[in-house]
């Protein structure tokens, strides 16, 4: 592994390992790290080399690096994308973005489109909001009170969002492993960082991402029902296709990684 000492790549915790001439960059979600594609990683480093890196807020990294005002916005963390993208001199890459780094890699691409050969998108939205003509999954109210429990006991509302987020039961490791690295961000952070991605709406933008997606889905995911996945099929601008995961949670890579990985390796390994 190679730990860069570029302050923009040590703050991000970015780490570069495999062989292979094509880049794939690996993107975790909220709540988690770059640990959570630990059962992934070593299914492709024989034949890719694999970017990892930490969304800033993310429990590995400095909180005092973290900037509320700026990170009120997802554009942010596309640029911090585009950023290390520069810095490690990438032309070209594999973009695999989980939960809302589907997003940030959509957002990635329509500023730099050529960078991009394809994006694989796992469990992703661009709106969490119920609207007219629209099911997110999420009321207003049920985000409000998402926000309010967060604010009042942060570990204990983990406790119970973790098993509710994997889709399995306390006791399972993926739930233990996921709630370990949602326990180490700060409380403050965690909410703004919930908010920001709860309350967007990128909709508008799907139309203009296009190059290649391939869209992961499980059967059930309280963050993101079957309809987003399929109307993230219809409205991504360019050519798209989707496959459904038989199995369950929104951390199909961290519970079900036997699943995941051969479509994974299928969608990388597609012209």
């Amino acid at each position: 592994m190679i730990p860069s000492s570029s302050s923009l790549l040590a703050s991000h915790n970015v780490t570069i390992v495999g062989n292979g001439d094509q880049y794939v960059v690996l993107s975790h979600g909220f709540g988690s790290d770059q640990s959570v594609w630990k059962y992934v990683l070593p299914y492709l480093v024989n034949d890719y080399k694999v970017i990892l890196y930490d969304l800033m807020g993310a429990g590995t990294t400095n909180p005092d690096d973290f900037s509320f005002n700026r990170y009120s916005s997802l554009h942010a963390y596309a640029d911090d994308l585009l950023a290390i993208l520069d810095e490690l001199e990438i032309e070209s890459c594999v973009y695999v973005g989980a939960s809302v780094s589907g997003m940030v890699g959509c957002l990635a691409s329509i500023e730099r489109p050529e960078v991009f050969k394809k994006l694989v998108l796992l469990a992703s939205s661009p709106r969490y909001l119920n609207d007219v003509g629209y099911y997110g999954g999420f009321n207003q109210e049920d985000l409000d009170q998402l926000y309010g429990d967060m604010k009042s006991n942060f570990k204990s509302w983990v406790t119970g969002f973790g098993p509710l987020a994997v889709g399995s039961g306390l006791e399972s490791s993926a739930v233990q492993e996921f709630s370990g690295t949602f326990y180490s961000m700060r409380p403050d952070i965690a909410l703004s960082v919930s908010k920001t991605i709860f309350q967007s709406d990128l909709r508008a933008t799907l139309p203009l991402v296009t190059v290649p997606v391939h869209l992961l889905q499980t059967t059930k995911d309280m963050a993101v029902p079957f309809d987003v996945a399929d109307y993230m099929l219809r409205h991504l601008g360019g050519w798209t296709t989707m496959e459904i995961l038989n199995t369950e949670g929104h951390l199909p890579h961290l519970s079900d990684p036997n699943v995941v990985i051969p479509a994974l390796l299928r969608c990388l390994s597609s012209s």
